[in-house]
């Protein structure tokens, strides 16, 4: 089942990106479009979280194409955008439309995140892509770079961001009102009931069904090594794989850092260590604790940040009970703890858009500090299509730093968290040179910064 798209084709097209009306599009590099034009639209990835990326899309602009590798998912989002030219095979979309193209929705597995979002920025469109932004922490930083070096609009798809109460938050603790924050602590109530991983998947099945009808298997493996179709795989419990997915940390760590990532401004990590379960070649393991001990920046002093996903001994993985105000304190599914040296900052949210300050007696007085950061029309409403609406707002002025989850924060956020996979993979602490994105203490992590890219699929 193979593209009708050569790989030779393909990369000439992305090659070609710096010259002409191909790279161009419409209105340019990253100009800003009138308030009365309509922005052309393509979206990658129609099904599961691409059902609202794409209805989301076409409330700001004109969605003229879309694309999946599930014929079914695609024929249900073509009957909604009747207008949209239908393809399975992102690169012969973008081949094919790149011109009449202003902007490309991504929202397909983790896997082709960045073959889609880095080929479609080359040709000079301004992109929204899902969490986590890439597979890989080469790929994330491939993707910063691309984005500032084509002076695109971006977003990423941590819809949290847009919320008020998340503005509120960050705008909170910068403002000092924690005092010194040294320490930070982050869970999840992934994978539990979302997908299946180890300890309930270990190995690939042995069993091998027909390919369904409706299925490009061939544009599913994308960049990933092959394998034989099951449906394990597709069309949903591909994020607990290695070679589709992030795991838990992916899936989550956007949205539930997100707060402290950005009200710290916390960049990238020094050293990252982790503890897991038993590691097997296919699949994430059933629980691990990942620690990042990030630097300095500026004024503000060093920070450790612990994460905390799955279940060992038959028991959540949470942080220590003495984080929280007594023995009967129940934490929240997912959330966030920042530890101050004046009080410590609790949010039961995943989205980091609710908070609660401990201890509770003295802070009555405490004053809301100075707005710093925009707020978006709804207030905490729609804030996954406010987060999109952001996006546009950013291409309209051409001014990439609009959307506050652009690639040059998120792409930062992604290429932090993704290194602590490779922590938990190699079973070795390491250090990381945040300039250079090279490690060092470790040559078994080293090896996993980039993955496999499967011929046709190089970017």
């Amino acid at each position: 089942m193979e593209s009708h798209a050569s790989r030779r084709s393909f990369l000439f097209g992305a090659s070609v990106a710096g010259f002409g009306i191909f790279a161009q599009g419409r209105r340019g590099w990253a100009g800003g479009v009138g308030p009365n034009e309509t922005l052309a639209i393509a979206c990658i990835g129609v099904g599961g979280k691409g059902k609202s990326d794409t209805e989301h899309a076409a409330n700001h602009g004109r969605v003229i194409a879309i694309c999946d590798i599930d014929q079914h998912r695609l024929d249900a989002q073509a009957a909604r955008q009747k207008d949209a030219k239908k393809y399975n095979d992102f690169r012969e979309l973008l081949q094919e439309l790149g011109p009449r193209l202003d902007a490309v929705v991504v929202s397909t597995p983790d896997h082709t995140h960045a073959p889609a979002a880095v080929t479609a920025m080359r040709m000079g469109k301004h992109v929204y892509c899902q969490k986590p932004l890439t597979h890989s922490v080469w790929e994330a930083r491939l993707m910063r770079e691309t984005a500032r070096a084509k002076h695109v609009c971006t977003q990423m798809g941590n819809q949290g961001t847009a919320d008020p109460g998340f503005r509120n938050g960050v705008e909170l603790v910068r403002s000092g009102a924690l005092g010194e924050v040294t320490e930070v602590h982050v869970w999840t109530n992934r994978p539990f009931n979302y997908w299946k991983q180890a300890p309930d998947i270990v190995a690939r099945p042995k069993e091998r069904p027909p390919v369904p009808d409706y299925v490009h298997w061939d544009l599913f493996l994308g960049p990933a090594p092959e394998r034989p179709y099951h449906p394990v795989y597709h069309p949903h419990n591909w994020r607990g794989w290695w070679d589709f997915g992030t795991g838990a940390l992916g899936d989550m760590a956007c949205h539930t850092t997100n707060l402290p990532f950005m009200a710290l401004q916390l960049g990238l990590p020094v050293r990252v260590s982790a503890k897991s379960s038993e590691i097997n070649p296919e699949t994430y393991p059933a629980w691990s604790t990942i620690t990042y001990e990030f630097p300095a920046r500026g004024n503000l002093p060093p920070v450790k940040l612990t994460w905390y996903e799955g279940a060992k001994d038959g028991k959540r993985n949470l942080p220590p009970q003495r984080l929280f105000p007594d023995r009967s304190f129940q934490p929240s599914d997912s959330g966030s703890l920042l530890v101050g040296s004046r009080w410590r900052m609790y949010s039961p949210n995943d989205y980091g858009a609710n908070q609660m300050l401990w201890p509770k007696d003295g802070y009555t007085d405490l004053k809301v500090p100075e707005r710093t950061l925009p707020r978006l029309p709804g207030g905490g409403r729609d804030i996954d299509n406010n987060h999109k609406r952001e996006w546009v707002e950013a291409i309209r002025a051409g001014k990439p730093e609009i959307a506050l989850s652009n690639f040059d924060y998120s792409a930062t956020l992604t290429e932090s968290m993704l290194l602590g996979n490779i922590a938990v993979r190699a079973g070795e602490a390491f250090d990381y040179n945040p300039e250079t994105g090279q490690i060092t203490g470790s040559s078994k992590a080293a090896q996993y910064l980039k993955l496999y890219f499967r011929k046709g699929w190089e970017i």
